[in-house]
């Protein structure tokens, strides 16, 4: 027992060893930048960077859309025939919604 706390003082007493510890427990977890931190930063943009991804192929969709809407006038009869309920002046239109479903108690 006497070992163990000759070396418990050896160590207190070495100051470059407390400063070191002190050092790095003020790093790991009381500065603006602590481990925790980090971590939320590296989730956060790996969330951004999926979500970067996916508008960058939506604009490439999109203007791929354009182009087609642009260039073909049975591509833009279609998308105004289904995003519009547009029709010919000789036709009509029915819409049908599901029935809605009720639960009987």
């Amino acid at each position: 027992m006497k070992k163990a706390a000759k070396t418990v003082l050896f160590i207190l007493k070495n100051k470059y060893l407390v400063s070191l510890v002190a050092f790095v427990i003020l790093l790991l977890f009381f500065d603006r930048n602590d481990v925790f931190t980090q971590m939320e930063r590296k989730k956060q943009l790996r969330e951004l960077q999926s979500s970067k991804q996916f508008y960058q192929d939506e604009i490439i969709r999109t203007k791929q859309q354009l182009i087609d809407l642009q260039q073909n006038p049975a591509a833009l009869e279609k998308y105004a025939r289904e995003n519009f309920y547009m029709k010919r002046d000789n036709e009509d239109i029915f819409l049908v919604e599901p029935a809605a479903t009720s639960k009987k108690k």
